[in-house]
Formats: structure tokens, C-alpha cells, sequence
């Protein structure tokens, strides 16, 4: 079935600058996103959703209100809602294998609206902008493809990517919008950032930047965030980027050097530490090869939980 937009199917041969001036809802909705300033989201019922990750939950959780992820540069933020069901996945896209990625969360959000007749699939898309190496261009444009390609009919009602997501400093092109939340009660959504990017930051990470594919990470229906269990080769490259300056990792590891956040590098050197220190995870980490299982305690803050405690 076709992505829609307005009851129409999307033109896959325009550009975004094209889709937007056709579809001047489409327009509006992306200037008011981009005018409103970023909010800053507290732990507290909140799980953050890292790159070649996603997460599915409903309204009737009981740990988790918001979903948000940020650090985009030229990668996407995808989120997919059921609006009868109230079934909210959000989801960070780099160009991985997007096609079998959107299917996979396409899938995931249907599997919690099956009793529910009434409502619609609808999309909104953040991320991305004007990078010299046309990266941003490229995801943006096999999302779109993608999401026209699924059994069901989708919605786009956001689209705030690549050149609409674009902005001029010091003639230096950079995102307006580097991350988002979304409300899973309302479905709203909203330019953030976070406090937290927990648990277990550095050994997400360490997965994603060792090859890892696009993962869920949380169980709605027992309300647990399971990591792992993660396995990949000692990874050698992490002594070599340890030795080098912050320029070098800057200008090697990052898809848009000039538009990263300012902890990029920081953030680089402590998940290469991470892969120096655990080599072989399935010995250091997971020993009985079993997840390590986070849920919120009485506070609403993520706290790891083991054997009968689950």
C-alpha cells in the first residue's frame, strides 16, 4: 500500500523542497517543529532510544510516558503511531539496511494494534540536513521509499529532514533539530534533549560502532529494557583511535565533522575504552548469556534487575 500524504500517494521522484511546497501542510508543520526551542527531558518515565535502535510501547504503560533520541546529524529519527491503539515505536535510522528496518518496526506496531479496527498509521520523520556528502539526501530518500513499499497504508504527517531541516551558521551548514521526544499517551511530538542516554550507554554503543544491526530494546508488554546479549571480535581499531588526537577522531569517525555536537569526540574515545576494556563481551558481560534487564523503580529511573527479580 502507498505512504500517503492528504489522501494522496507521495511522489517518490520529487525532493523534499519539492514534497514540501506541494504539500503545504507538510510546510507548516515542519516551520512550527523547527520554531519551537528543544526541551530538556528528565530520566523519570523516560527511555532514550540509541542509533540502530528502537522502541515500541502503548498508552497504557506504566513505565514509560516519552521515547526521544538525539546526537542526528546526517541519521533520521522515525516515529510510527497507531492512532487507535495508541501504539508508538520511535526509531533511529543511519542507513544500515532501512528497508528491512522500517519493515521490522512496521511490524512491531501492528502486532499491538490487532484488535483495534478503528485508527491509522501515521509518520513523522526528523533529522538529517544539508552535509556535503548528500548522506542526509539518501536516508530521507529510501525512508520514504521504504514506507511507500509496506502492506498498510501510512501517513506522512511530518517531515522535517535533510534541506528542511537545514541551517546557515558562519556559512557552515548544520540540523536545526538534532533529536526529539515523543509523548506515548498523546503522541505528540517535540525537539529535546536529554539528561540521560542510559542505561548501559557505552556498551549500546560499543554494538552499533562494531557492526551491530537495527535492535529492539524494550519489552512493552513486561515493561523491561533488555540489552544484550551483545557478542563481537576484539575490536584492535580501539587502540589506534585511543592514540589520536581529537581532530583525527573528529574528521575520520564522524559521517559530518563541522555539525557534531560537541561531545562527539568525548562520546567516541569512552565506547572505544569500552571495546579496549571488554574484548570478548560474552565473557565480561553476559557469562549466562542472558540479557541485562533494566525496569523503572518507585522513582521511575531505570534499575537492573536479576533472576527472580523479573
Amino acid at each position: 500500500m502507498p505512504l500517503l500524504i492528504d489522501s494522496q500517494r507521495i511522489s517518490l521522484s520529487l525532493t523534499v523542497s519539492q514534497l514540501v511546497e506541494v504539500h503545504p501542510r507538510l510546510k507548516e508543520g515542519a516551520r512550527t517543529l523547527t520554531s519551537k526551542p528543544s526541551q530538556a527531558v528528565e530520566p523519570k518515565g523516560f527511555l532514550y532510544v540509541q542509533q540502530r535502535e528502537y522502541a515500541v510501547t502503548t498508552p497504557r504503560d506504566s513505565s514509560v510516558s516519552f521515547l526521544g533520541s538525539e546526537d542526528a546529524t546526517t541519521c533520521h529519527i522515525l516515529v510510527l503511531r497507531d492512532t487507535g491503539s495508541g501504539a508508538t515505536c520511535l526509531a533511529h535510522f543511519d542507513g544500515s539496511d532501512t528497508e528491512a528496518e522500517v519493515t521490522m518496526i512496521a511490524n512491531s506496531v501492528k502486532s499491538f494494534s490487532s484488535n483495534t479496527a478503528d485508527g491509522r498509521l501515521e509518520v513523522h520523520l526528523v533529522g538529517g540536513f544539508n552535509d556535503d556528502r548528500r548522506l542526509s539526501q539518501k536516508l530521507t530518500s529510501e525512508l520514504l521509499s521504504s514506507l511507500d513499499q509496506q502492506k498498510d497504508e501510512i501517513h506522512l504527517v511530518t517531515l522535517c529532514v535533510s534541506e528542511v531541516n537545514d541551517k546557515l551558521e558562519d556559512g557552515v551548514h548544520l540540523p536545526i533539530i538534532y533529536g526529539i521526544a515523543v509523548n506515548v499517551k498523546t503522541g505528540d511530538i517535540f525537539p529535546a534533549t536529554f539528561q540521560d542516554k542510559g542505561p548501559e550507554e557505552d556498551l549500546r554503543s560499543a554494538r552499533t560502532l562494531t557492526g551491530g544491526p537495527m535492535i529492539n530494546i524494550y519489552d512493552a508488554k513486561s515493561e523491561l529494557l533488555n540489552i544484550g546479549p551483545y557478542y563481537w571480535r576484539p575490536f584492535s581499531f580501539a587502540y589506534f583511535w585511543l592514540e589520536q588526537d581529537d581532530e583525527r577522531i573528529l574528521q575520520n569517525l564522524s559521517t559530518s565533522p563541522l555539525a557534531e555536537p560537541p561531545h562527539f569526540v568525548a562520546h567516541m574515545r569512552s565506547t572505544m575504552t569500552f571495546l579496549k576494556n571488554n574484548p570478548k563481551p560474552e565473557n565480561s558481560l553476559f557469562p549466562d548469556k542472558k540479557p541485562r534487564t533494566y525496569k523503572k523503580n518507585e522513582s521511575g529511573l531505570w534499575e537492573m534487575v536479576v533472576g527472580d527479580q523479573i
